[in-house]
């Protein structure tokens, strides 16, 4: 069975100081014990799963705010596109410009038994990290799935119309 789910790439374009825009990413590291100390490979946009009915940019800004504990900027959203992210999910992306820097991340959490089979269930913070990254930088820590988001975003970006 397939899962939806929807999320918020945000991206600002911060002048360096050769004058140029250098575009940055809003990304977040997941939590729990298997991401722990992992960090290539171990980030994600702000997403969550479609609740049935409900309209992909509603649940992409509930996510977001689930996720990081603070509400979505206030932006202009555009659909960047739906994507596979694995054989058992897509993901309904949608993106905006925004400036974006909450005082601490306060995650809603999910429980987990860890170690496994020990009997003991734990909550652990969905994400437990977010920070703005350069389009390099990301590339080397979103999860795999998401890298063809990254490109979507940069192509939007750097082309004729970005």
């Amino acid at each position: 069975m397939m899962i939806h789910s929807a999320g918020i790439l945000l991206y600002q374009r911060p002048s360096t100081s050769a004058g140029r825009a250098q575009q940055q990413v809003w990304i977040g590291h997941m939590g729990g014990p298997f991401w722990a100390r992992k960090d290539r490979h171990a980030w994600s946009i702000p997403k969550g799963e479609i609740l049935p009915g409900e309209d992909s940019l509603v649940a992409a800004l509930r996510e977001f705010g689930e996720e990081m504990g603070t509400p979505a900027p206030d932006a202009d959203y555009a659909l960047l596109g739906s994507f596979r992210q694995s054989a058992k999910k897509t993901i309904t992306v949608f993106t905006a410009e925004a400036d974006f820097a909450p005082d601490r991340i306060i995650s809603n959490t999910f429980a987990l038994e860890w170690p496994p089979r020990s009997g003991t269930v734990r909550e652990y913070p969905e994400i437990d990290d977010a920070g703005w990254f350069s389009a390099a930088a990301a590339r080397t820590k979103l999860v795999k799935g998401q890298l063809q988001v990254l490109d979507a975003l940069i192509l939007r970006l750097d082309g004729p119309h970005g």
